[in-house]
């Protein structure tokens, strides 16, 4: 009878409700992005170096053919560059998850979890509110890029808020999933690093799918499975006015798999909240 009634007034929350409870998720994650300036900072760094260094030192040595998106042949650096978009959203990604980690040894978690909301509600606000972050992030990086002569079509950086929407939010929800099986904040470099790294490195994102396929076709296959390859391809086209429609349902459906996973694994009754909170278990 209790939880009937805790479910009806769930309900009963008007959509001005629900907002400005997303307004305030949203206004929170703002407020730690202005005050921690060196993880914008940060952000920008790792893909720049990838820009600047490692494109140059290797722009002789892998050069591009002609294959979709573009319609002629494109320097290394033009490449590259979706994938890196795509890498400054999957350190969000996991910046945002090991947030969520503090958060919930020092409390704020708890806090947040207890409100009256619906916990599916009160996590993809949180979730969003990352995403956006990484928005700003990746337009931050395209407009220093763009100073390194790297252009896209004037249309294609107004495609590209779509992709990019998407994209942050399934590396957003494989981060919160990750999260929610972290049991201590030291625990969480040698998890990201587990995960960062062969998704980065087993993508699309640094050599076509073809170079790969040359050399070793078990790497392709597993490459062709890497939800990060979707996700940059993704990117590529948009940022060119096309769609990849097959990256589309790919990263759509990660998407909901990743949020469904890390709801129920944030479900203090049955998900790995509950284990750990359990002796037993």
């Amino acid at each position: 009878m209790t939880a009937i009634t805790e479910a009806t007034d769930r309900h009963r929350f008007s959509l001005a409700q629900y907002f400005i409870c997303l307004e305030g998720i949203v206004w929170r994650e703002a407020l730690r992005f202005i005050h921690q300036r060196e993880r914008f900072v940060s952000a920008l760094v790792r893909p720049l170096v990838w820009l600047f260094i490692f494109a140059a030192g290797f722009r002789q040595v892998l050069g591009v053919s002609i294959i979709p998106p573009y319609e002629t042949y494109v320097l290394y650096e033009v490449y590259i560059t979706p994938g890196l978009i795509a890498m400054i959203q999957l350190f969000n990604g996991m910046q945002s998850s090991l947030t969520m980690v503090y958060d919930r040894e020092t409390g704020g978690m708890r806090t947040l979890l207890v409100s009256p909301f619906p916990r599916w509600w009160l996590l993809g606000s949180k979730l969003l509110a990352g995403t956006l972050v990484s928005v700003l992030q990746a337009y931050a990086f395209l407009v220093i890029a763009w100073f390194w002569e790297i252009e896209a079509p004037p249309l294609g950086y107004l495609a590209l808020l779509p992709a990019l929407l998407l994209s942050g939010l399934m590396l957003g929800a494989l981060g919160m999933l990750i999260s929610s099986l972290i049991k201590q904040l030291e625990n969480f470099a040698g998890v990201m690093n587990f995960v960062i790294f062969p998704m980065f490195f087993a993508s699309s994102a640094l050599y076509p799918l073809w170079r790969v396929k040359e050399s070793s076709p078990l790497l392709y296959y597993i490459c062709e499975a890497n939800p990060f390859t979707h996700a940059t391809e993704l990117i590529r086209f948009a940022l060119y006015e096309r769609v990849a429609w097959v990256s589309l349902a790919v990263v759509l459906g990660c998407t909901l798999v990743f949020l469904f996973g890390a709801i129920l694994a944030y479900d203090p009754s049955r998900g790995f909240l509950a284990r750990r909170n359990n002796p037993g278990g």
